[in-house]
């Protein structure tokens, strides 16, 4: 099976990685586009665009400007130990064991604003761009445009290579929503995290982005590759919930009764 991860607008890039083999994102032609535009923009427009403050806006206009492909500057680092978000503190990947590690090269993959489809050890630059942006590129109108066909063509090539019979869908709606689903000849798994909260079971944006993490690491470290390992995810007190779940959405609850 295959996982599939949001990016994290929160960053590491001080950490130290282990030393190892690592690779290059596959769409890097299609971000040098991107790149190409975003380092037209001023400042201002930037700062638009994204939404951010003056000094997040600066510290983004900066990077853009410092981006260089092929990379030169040795600050590239794998993805799997660059993002830091909530995801990635529940999956913990600097702590895998090296085995774990090369699985997930194979078994999970992160869809990225800038790269496309990234692989765990795929180098990448610190930057940030949210795939529900409105960048406008020759040809498309926005992010979603701009990636919708060849990010979806890509993602099916490596399903069907790799013999995954089910996709995880662990990403967030606004970077799922790029995805293509008729080019995904598989099933498309949903799995829902929820907390016990004012005598009902809601979903809460921390706990769930952690939980997509968690549920990562569980299903590499424990080499699960048919739907009903997923439904033994427990880690951190969460228990799979059946009548409130639904053949392709599996909920999963912790607290309550």
């Amino acid at each position: 099976m295959l996982m599939l991860l949001s990016p994290a607008k929160d960053l590491n890039f001080e950490r130290p990685v282990p030393l190892g083999e690592y690779s290059l994102p596959r769409m890097l032609e299609k971000s040098a586009l991107l790149l190409a535009t975003l380092k037209k923009l001023s400042l201002s427009e930037l700062g638009a665009l994204m939404e951010l403050s003056e000094k997040l806006a600066l510290l983004n206009w900066q990077r853009f400007q410092d981006f260089t492909l092929p990379y030169s500057n040795g600050l590239a680092k794998p993805a799997l130990y660059a993002f830091n978000g909530d995801a990635y503190q529940g999956l913990e990947g600097w702590s895998l064991p090296p085995e774990v590690t090369a699985r997930a090269q194979r078994d999970l993959a992160i869809l990225s604003g800038l790269y496309g489809l990234l692989r765990p050890l795929d180098l990448i630059l610190p930057y940030r761009l949210e795939m529900g942006r409105a960048l406008k590129t020759e040809g498309a109108k926005n992010l979603y445009q701009f990636w919708r066909t060849s990010l979806s063509e890509r993602l099916a090539q490596d399903i069907e290579e790799n013999g995954h019979k089910t996709l995880v869908n662990l990403a967030s709606i606004e970077y799922f929503k790029v995805v293509e689903p008729k080019q995904i000849k598989v099933p498309i798994l949903n799995p829902q995290f929820k907390e016990f909260k004012d005598g009902q079971y809601k979903m809460v944006s921390f706990f769930a982005k952690r939980a997509r993490g968690l549920m990562c690491r569980y299903l590499l470290t424990n080499r699960v590759d048919q739907t009903s390992g997923i439904l033994e995810f427990d880690l951190e007190g969460y228990q799979y919930q059946p009548k409130l779940s639904g053949p392709l959405a599996p909920v999963f609850t912790r607290g309550g009764l």
